[in-house]
């Protein structure tokens, strides 16, 4: 029995999240396929990260147990060779037999990209919120102070998660501008289900003048999610780095 970690770059564009689903295409589903392809094996592919619709991944890592006995520098292009050109295994290696991809996480990295220029890209569409009124990007820099280390992250969670424990621990956040990309960057030990998402709709609010950033840590204090903005589209989410 082997354990094997695969490295995955995908577009979430056309598909309906990681996760399996009874009547969408998933990535999960679309790997596992694949895998049983070149294995002849139903393996159980578990993803370090349950990422939305739309949503993309630089660095998504998966395990699964196996019985197949091919080279793991052979894995990645034999398992390319039958993936759609929108999912990439970028590598593969063995772990042991207790590595569990999501919950032997420490920690998860997630960036978003707002477009802002008065019109969008077509090129871009798919992988930024195109905002076209301009940001104060000052404002909004000057309210990621708040949001990084330890607390209740209750009112930057999706109203309908039945997750218990909502304190988590922001390490990093930051915020440039490159061009027209705004280019938010969050780390943290563990996210929320639509955390980063909702953090985004609430600090594009604050460059769009339509809150104040010391409300940000009253919106945390809160711990209500009415308070927060909205949660912004999935398109201009990346999965990019996951700690072990």
């Amino acid at each position: 029995m082997r354990n094997i970690v695969l490295v995955i770059e995908y577009d979430g564009t056309n598909y309906h999240g990681w996760q399996i689903q009874k009547n969408a295409v998933t990535v999960q589903e679309v790997i596992t396929k694949a895998i049983k392809k070149i294995t002849s094996e139903d393996v159980n592919l578990i993803g370090s990260s349950r990422t939305d619709a739309g949503v993309h991944a630089l660095n998504q890592v998966a395990n699964f147990i196996s019985n197949c006995n091919i080279p793991l520098s052979k894995i990645p292009n034999a398992l390319n060779s039958v993936l759609p050109k929108d999912i990439v295994i970028r590598d593969a290696y063995e772990a042991g037999m207790d590595f569990h991809s999501r919950y032997s996480a420490k920690g998860k990295r997630y960036k978003y990209i707002i477009y802002n220029r008065k019109f969008n890209s077509p090129i871009c569409r798919n992988y930024s919120w195109h905002i076209s009124d301009e940001l104060d990007l000052d404002k909004m820099v000057e309210s990621l102070t708040y949001l990084k280390g330890t607390h209740d992250f209750s009112a930057f969670k999706a109203s309908g998660s039945s997750v218990k424990d909502s304190i988590r621990t922001v390490r990093d956040i930051s915020l440039k501008k490159n061009d027209f990309n705004v280019e938010f960057e969050i780390e943290a030990d563990g996210f929320l289900y639509n955390m980063v998402r909702i953090i985004v709709g609430t600090i594009v609010d604050v460059g769009l003048g339509k809150i104040n950033p010391i409300h940000v840590k009253e919106i945390l204090e809160s711990k209500d999610r009415c308070m927060a903005g909205k949660t912004a589209p999935p398109q201009g989410l990346f999965l990019t780095k996951i700690y072990y």
